[in-house]
Order: structure tokens, then C-alpha cells, then sequence
């Protein structure tokens, strides 16, 4: 199962930089997990970050969260948690088709 996560840094100071080296070490023992992840910059300045996560569950999700320096330090002011699929990039040849050919039926 995918998950999508999209996490806003909070305002204050400089906590993303005081855990960074932890949280990229985490991350590092981790990437069998993550599809992928990155920060999300404004004007050349990280403020957050994204992650796609490929996790059997919300539970896990959240257990790989807990051990993360950035969640459990915590230096987000939001964190925004979605489920999603994988559609793009195909990994199955035809996958575009057969959704299309459903979003037409369902459309009516």
C-alpha cells in the first residue's frame, strides 16, 4: 500500500537542521520503504517534507514514523497522511488502459 506524506515544517528556529543528519541516517536503513522522499523547498529554503512510502499498512506507517528523528523530534507543524496507488510510471503493462476503459463505464 502506498502512502503519501506531506509534512510542513514548523516556523520556528532551526530544528529541521539540528536533526537532519539523524533523520538522513534513519532514512538511509530505511529506503526499502520509501518509494520516495525529498524536501519541499520555497525560495531555496527547505520547509517541509514528502515521502511516499510502499508499507503493508497505516500501522506501519506510523511505526516508521515514531522512529524518525524528524517525526518524533517533532519538527513539523503539519503532517498530512494520504493513501494512494501507484498508476505512473506502469508497473503492469496495460494498467492505463484498464483504468481508463473503468473511469469511462463509471462515468456512464
Amino acid at each position: 500500500m502506498n502512502f503519501v506524506v506531506i509534512a510542513k515544517d514548523k516556523k520556528a528556529g532551526d530544528l529541521r537542521r539540528r536533526h537532519r543528519a539523524a533523520h538522513l541516517d534513519h532514512v538511509a536503513g530505511n529506503q526499502d520503504k520509501i518509494v520516495y522522499g525529498g524536501p519541499l523547498i520555497e525560495g531555496g529554503v527547505m520547509v517541509g517534507s514528502l515521502f511516499v512510502f510502499d508499507l503493508p499498512s497505516r500501522a506501519a506507517l506510523d511505526a516508521y514514523c515514531a522512529d524518525d528523528p524528524y517525526f518524533a523530534a517533532p519538527i513539523f507543524e503539519t503532517v498530512e497522511i494520504y493513501e494512494s496507488r501507484w498508476l505512473v510510471p506502469e508497473r503492469e503493462p496495460g494498467l492505463l488502459t484498464v483504468e481508463a476503459a473503468r473511469a469511462r463505464a463509471e462515468a456512464g
